[in-house]
């Protein structure tokens, strides 16, 4: 299915090359924004040719550091000149970024491009999201169109059906317990390419969107580029309750159509499942009686309306433990007034429930972080944090709703009695928090431009490298040094950080780096690396390494480096065709000449 819609929007159908030039109809933009709007300008950006460009300000809560950096035009936030160039803003408290675009503006069979790695939610409607650099998406912005990697292929067929308790969060937990992200890794390292998991089989009708939705959110975790999903009637049926029918397109995978590999659930297995705080995939019973401190129930994945009606249903006259923060944070401002509109919100407040607003740092914890000797509970994927941030659990609403009600850990299969849940039809699309592109905004100057962006030094010569063995996201660029990385964690927060690199990081050497995050980091400048065991205990031995221009790299990618006085073997996870990209520093391509 990824092949078959870039295949409709490539000049190259059959998708034969590295790298191909694809057509792009939407935009999203929530990592970066200022970021992508200012490398946009420079390849003098006037109005946007894609069907949909958005970007979203996920800064609810304010403090003196997030106002100083709007004021000072930092790249997390949103320019105020995008309007003029036909970008839509989503203004603070409409919700998370990926569940208000899954219901206002994701279409099936359509490709978007993306800085937010969580972006991939929206492949639940059957909609291609995949990540790229800043200077992509402004090649995107300003053409309509971007280079990228040709994707390879897993499919997941689903059958049975789930059983009472069971939620669309235990069947993305599941996945991960049954070793995807092992598949996802040996098929990305076996093609270099960036590896799309397609959700198809008989039980996929059964799912609704937004179940659909949390399972492609764990294409992260498990190292994929995205998920998608089939596009079906129900599909069509979500596109008409948000009263966009218009928008639907049939997807589904061609009879016979090659794929790497092909992965079966039946559904009708799955139990009550939690990730603990190392990351290991648990029944629920196996933290039975573990006593919990703070619950969050929502965020931008993980729950769905109809868990939140659930949840609210199984809490209706109970009351929150005496110790424990019971926290929601509904995914959308729609999501809100149907709970408002259905009594559910009135059920929660009864029961104890603070509501959050939907800030994005809440799903990083950089809001709400749990305390060092608190147990928390939490519907929505982690982050990958940084080194010193205490983790969370992660379970389905319906375990957190068994948490509120006792203070512990159990299986919400001790309620007994099913609740019985009715989702609405018709649901508010009153888009009242997004700003528009007005005519009069378009022909205006756009006299408030940012500075331009910093773009990593061109790379014309050998580079000495100090080594270091960690990321931090600097505030200003640091000196150009180098990072080993030995955590897949460590390389997922990358894909997260990316943007705030350039011009700092020159170099990354891991045991594995997935080949979307490797080609985001080669368009920024920054050569990544794969070296095996021996490789990185002598790296990590040696306070800095020597790397080659790149203009002398053999074909193939394999590559020996200096670090001290001995020299190891790396292998370059980029394509030959990226190397001018390593060479100048960024992928945006030279504006084009007025004369």
């Amino acid at each position: 299915m990824p092949q078959k819609v870039l295949a409709g929007r490539a000049a190259d159908a059959s998708l034969h090359d590295d790298l191909v030039q694809v057509k792009v109809d939407q935009v999203v933009l929530t990592r970066a924004p200022a970021r992508a709007v200012a490398e946009a300008h420079l390849l003098g950006l006037k109005k946007t040719p894609v069907e949909i460009a958005v970007a979203y300000d996920s800064v609810c809560v304010s403090d003196a550091t997030t106002v100083a950096m709007r004021a000072q035009g930092h790249d997390s936030s949103v320019p105020p000149e995008a309007p003029a160039h036909g970008i839509l803003v989503a203004r603070p408290g409409v919700g998370f970024a990926a569940p208000v675009h899954l219901e206002r503006f994701a279409s099936p069979a359509r490709l978007a491009v993306t800085d937010d790695p969580r972006m991939c939610f929206v492949g639940g409607i059957g909609m291609l999201s995949l990540l790229v650099g800043p200077g992509q998406l402004a090649q995107a912005l300003t053409s309509g169109s971007v280079t990228l990697r040709t994707p390879r292929s897993i499919q997941i067929l689903l059958s049975g059906r789930v059983r009472p308790f069971v939620c669309a969060r235990d069947v993305a937990l599941e996945l991960l317990r049954r070793g995807i992200g092992d598949t996802v890794r040996r098929i990305d390292a076996t093609y270099g390419a960036p590896v799309v998991i397609e959700f198809a089989g008989p039980s996929a009708r059964l799912l609704s969107v937004p179940e659909r939705a949390v399972l492609c959110a764990i294409a992260p975790a498990a190292g994929a580029a995205s998920a998608v999903f089939v596009s079906d009637e129900k599909t069509e049926a979500f596109l008409r309750d948000q009263r966009r029918s218009k928008a639907h397109r049939s997807l589904a995978p061609d009879a016979g159509a090659p794929c790497e590999d092909v992965l079966s659930l039946d559904l009708s297995t799955v139990d009550p499942l939690l990730m603990d705080t190392r990351g290991e995939i648990k029944s629920v019973r196996d933290l039975a009686g573990t006593p919990v401190q703070q619950v969050l129930l929502g965020g931008d994945s993980g729950a769905t309306l109809r868990d939140l009606l659930a949840a609210a249903s199984l809490l209706k006259s109970k009351r929150v433990p005496p110790r424990l923060d019971f926290l929601v944070a509904p995914p959308s401002r729609q999501v809100l007034e149907v709970l408002a509109h259905a009594g559910a919100l009135v059920d929660l407040v009864a029961t104890g429930a603070r509501l959050l607003e939907p800030d994005a740092r809440v799903i990083s914890g950089e809001l709400y972080p749990p305390g060092p000797d608190v147990t928390s509970v939490r519907t929505c994927d982690p982050d990958p944090a940084p080194p010193g941030t205490h983790p969370f659990i992660v379970a389905s609403a319906e375990t957190l709703a068994y948490a509120v009600a006792t203070g512990e850990i159990g299986d919400p299969r001790s309620f007994k009695r099913p609740v019985r849940v009715t989702v609405p039809r018709v649901f508010p699309t009153e888009d009242v928090l997004f700003v528009r592109p007005r005519k009069s905004e378009a022909s205006a100057t756009k006299s408030d431009r940012r500075a331009a962006p910093v773009d990593a030094p061109a790379w014309t010569a050998d580079l000495d490298l100090p080594l270091k063995t960690a990321v931090d996201r600097p505030r200003t660029p640091l000196a150009p040094h180098a990072v080993l990385l030995r955590s897949d964690d460590a390389i997922r927060r990358l894909a997260f950080d990316a943007p705030y690199l350039a011009g700092s990081v020159r170099a990354v050497i891991a045991p594995f780096i997935p080949s979307d995050v490797a080609c985001v980091l080669t368009a920024l400048g920054i050569a990544a690396f794969r070296g095996d065991s021996s490789a990185l205990e002598t790296l990590a031995q040696t306070p800095g390494i020597v790397l080659p221009a790149p203009a002398s790299w053999p074909e193939g990618g394999a590559l020996r480096v200096t670090a001290g006085s001995t020299e190891v073997a790396l292998q370059w996870l980029g394509k030959p065709a990226e190397k001018k990209w390593l060479i100048s520093g960024t992928a945006r391509p030279a504006p084009k000449s007025k004369t």
